[in-house]
C-alpha cells in the first residue's frame, strides 16, 4: 500500500513538470506550423483631417493638421484618421497608438522637399545609431497602429538622393544637372545640395552620434542624412495595408524592432536608380507577415536585417518568424533578401508562392567578416523567376556593398582568399531549406561562396529548374545537397564548380550539355559524391587543381 501511494504521490508532482515541459517546448515552426501574426483592431470613429484644417490644394503644408486628428484620435481612445482624396503636402506625420491613417482613393500625401520641415533625431542607418533627417512617417512604442487605403504616399525622395551618371541616359542626365544641384569632383555624381556632397567627403560614419560632434557640425552636412519613408520603432501591432509607398529618399518601408506586423496588398514603389531605395527591410522584428504585395525598387526588394557588426551583436535581437508569400518582386539589387546587415541573426523565415522578374539576383542572401550573427532555419518553396541578371539563388560571406551586377566601367576584383581566426564577428550561415525554384534566364544558377573559416552548412536544394548561362559555383561548403536539380545553360566549362567542398551530395542532376562535368580545387574537398548523373553529355568529366584529389570526387558509386 506504501507504494501504491508513494507512486500517486509520485506522479503527482511529474504532471506539472511534464505540462510545464511541454509548454517550454512548443512545436518546431514548419510549413505546417507558421508563426501566428496578432492582427490590429480600430474603433470606427473617424476623425477627418479636412476638419482640422487641412486643404488638399497642393500647396497648403498641412503638417500640423495631420498630426492634430492623429492626437485627437489617440486621445479619444482611437480610430480612423481620414485622409480624403486630394494632393496633401505634409511635412513628417508621427502615428499613435490605436489610430489607423486611412487614405481614400485618388489621395496623395506627397511628403515636402522643403529639408527644413524635417528636424535632425538621433536615429538607424544600416543597423547603426546614426543622426539622420527625421523620417516622413514614423512612430516609436506605439501599439495598434496602421496605415491603410487606397491611396498614394510619396516621400519625395527625388529631393534628397544623389545619382550617379552611368544609371541615366544621356537626356535624363542633362535635365537634372540642368535641375540645380551640384556635381562631384569628377562630374559622375548628382548632389541635390552642397551639404549634401559635403556629407559624401567625409569617412568613415559621417552620421555617428558622438560627443566630439555638435550640433553646428552635423547641421553643415544635414542633407546628407537621408530619412527612410517610413519607420516604426518598438511598436506592436502594426498594419500596412492596400497604400502605394513611393519615392523614399532612402529605405521604403521599415520596421525596427517591432512585433506583430502584418504587410498586406502594398506596392513599394522607387526609380531603379535610387540608392539605397530598398522596398521593405525587416530589423530585429518578431513574428511578420508580408503578403500579396508589390515591389519595384532601387535597391533590395524584401529584406531581413538584424542591425550591423557589433551594434547589432550588443542590441541581439534577431528577426524571427517572418512570413513572406503571394508576393512579386519586379527592379530590385534582390527579390528576396537576407543581410548584409544581420548581426543580431535570423530565423525561422518562411517564404514561399512568390515572383521575381528581372531583380538583379533571385534569393540572395549576404554578409560579410564583421557582422558575427547567425541565420538559420530558413524555408523557401515554390518561388518563379524570369530574367535575372545574375545568380538565380546565391550565398555570398564576402558581401562588398557594391551592385550586385556592374556597371560600364566597374572593375571588381575577387577577394582575397585567407582565412582568419573565427571570432563573434564571423558570421554562420546554416540550415537552409529550398525546393521547387523554376528560372528562366539567370547568369548563374547557384552559388554558394563561405570563408575559409566558417563554411556555409546544411544547405538543402530540392526539385530545382533553372535556364542560365553557367551552373553551380560552390565554395567553402559544408553538408550541401543538391536533389533533382536540371540545369539548361550556356556555358558549362565546368558546370559544376566546387572548391573546398565537404559533405556535397548531388543526387539526379539533368543538365543540357557541358565541356566539363566538374572542375574540383583546394586541398581541403572531402566526400563529393553524386547519384543518377549521366556523365556522357560531357566531353571532360573532370579535373582537379590546386592540390585538389581524385579520391575526394565519387560519381554513381
Amino acid at each position: 500500500m506504501k507504494k501504491i501511494v508513494a507512486s500517486i504521490f509520485a506522479v503527482m508532482i511529474a504532471a506539472p513538470i511534464f505540462l510545464q515541459a511541454q509548454k517550454a517546448s512548443p512545436k518546431a515552426y514548419s510549413f505546417n506550423n507558421l508563426p501566428v501574426v496578432a492582427q490590429t483592431s480600430f474603433k470606427k470613429d473617424t476623425f477627418n483631417i479636412v476638419n482640422y484644417g487641412a486643404k488638399g490644394d497642393g500647396v497648403t503644408l498641412v503638417t500640423k493638421n495631420i498630426n492634430d486628428a492623429i492626437i485627437a484620435c489617440n486621445k479619444k481612445g482611437g480610430g480612423v484618421v481620414l485622409v480624403p482624396k486630394g494632393l496633401w503636402i505634409t511635412g513628417p506625420i508621427e502615428l499613435k497608438s490605436n489610430v489607423n491613417l486611412h487614405l481614400q482613393k485618388n489621395a496623395i500625401l506627397q511628403f515636402t522637399r522643403d529639408f527644413s520641415q524635417y528636424h535632425l533625431v538621433q536615429s538607424n542607418w544600416e543597423g547603426l545609431p546614426q543622426m539622420r533627417n527625421q523620417s516622413p512617417l514614423w512612430a516609436t512604442n506605439q501599439t495598434n497602429i496602421a496605415v491603410t487605403g487606397y491611396g498614394i504616399v510619396d516621400g519625395g525622395g527625388d529631393a534628397w538622393r544623389m545619382v550617379k551618371k552611368s544609371k541615366l541616359t544621356e537626356t535624363q542626365w542633362k535635365n537634372l544637372v540642368a535641375s540645380g544641384g551640384v556635381l562631384s569632383e569628377d562630374k559622375k555624381t548628382w548632389y541635390p545640395s552642397q551639404k549634401s556632397l559635403e556629407g559624401s567627403k567625409i569617412k568613415g560614419n559621417p552620421g555617428e552620434i558622438r560627443t566630439d560632434k555638435n550640433a553646428e557640425y552635423y547641421d553643415s552636412i544635414k542633407d546628407f542624412f537621408r530619412p527612410n519613408l517610413l519607420v516604426f520603432t518598438s511598436c506592436k501591432k502594426v498594419l500596412l495595408e492596400g497604400v502605394t509607398f513611393q519615392n523614399s529618399a532612402a529605405w521604403n518601408i521599415h520596421p525596427l524592432m517591432c512585433e506583430d506586423v502584418t504587410v498586406r496588398n502594398v506596392y513599394a514603389k522607387n526609380p531603379w536608380y535610387a540608392q539605397n531605395g530598398d522596398g521593405i527591410d525587416i530589423e530585429s522584428c518578431k513574428n511578420v507577415l508580408i503578403e500579396n504585395s508589390t515591389f519595384d525598387v532601387g535597391d533590395d526588394g524584401i529584406c531581413i536585417k538584424s542591425g550591423r557588426d557589433a551594434w547589432g551583436r550588443q542590441r541581439a535581437m534577431p528577426t524571427e518568424n517572418v512570413i513572406v508569400r503571394n508576393s512579386t518582386v519586379y527592379h530590385a539589387h534582390g527579390g528576396f533578401v537576407i543581410g548584409s546587415e544581420m548581426s543580431g541573426g535570423a530565423k525561422n523565415i518562411f517564404v514561399y508562392d512568390c515572383t521575381f522578374i528581372g531583380t538583379d539576383i533571385g534569393l540572395r542572401f549576404k554578409t560579410t567578416r564583421g557582422r558575427g550573427g547567425v541565420v538559420e532555419n530558413i524555408h523557401i518553396k515554390n518561388i518563379s523567376m524570369m530574367d535575372i541578371p545574375g545568380e538565380a539563388i546565391l550565398f555570398d560571406m564576402y558581401y562588398a556593398a557594391v551592385d550586385p551586377i556592374a556597371l560600364v566601367g566597374d572593375k571588381r576584383e575577387a577577394p582575397k582568399v585567407e582565412a582568419l581566426p573565427v571570432t563573434e564577428e564571423t558570421p554562420v550561415f546554416k540550415d537552409f531549406y529550398i525546393d521547387n525554384v523554376v528560372c528562366d534566364g539567370a547568369e548563374k544558377a547557384i552559388f554558394v561562396r563561405g570563408l575559409p573559416e566558417m563554411s556555409i552548412v546544411n544547405i538543402n536544394l530540392n526539385n530545382i529548374n533553372i535556364k542560365s548561362k553557367k551552373g553551380i559555383d560552390i565554395q567553402e561548403g559544408k553538408k550541401i545537397n543538391l536533389n533533382n536539380v536540371k540545369l539548361t545553360i550556356e556555358h558549362g566549362n565546368p558546370l559544376i564548380n566546387i572548391q573546398n567542398g565537404n559533405d556535397v551530395t548531388l543526387k539526379n542532376i539533368s543538365y543540357n550539355s557541358a565541356d566539363l562535368l566538374f572542375r574540383i580545387s583546394g586541398d581541403r574537398n572531402s566526400n563529393i559524391k553524386t547519384s543518377g548523373l549521366d556523365v556522357s553529355k560531357a566531353q571532360q568529366k573532370s579535373e582537379f587543381l590546386a592540390g585538389a584529389q581524385e579520391k575526394s570526387l565519387q560519381i554513381n558509386k
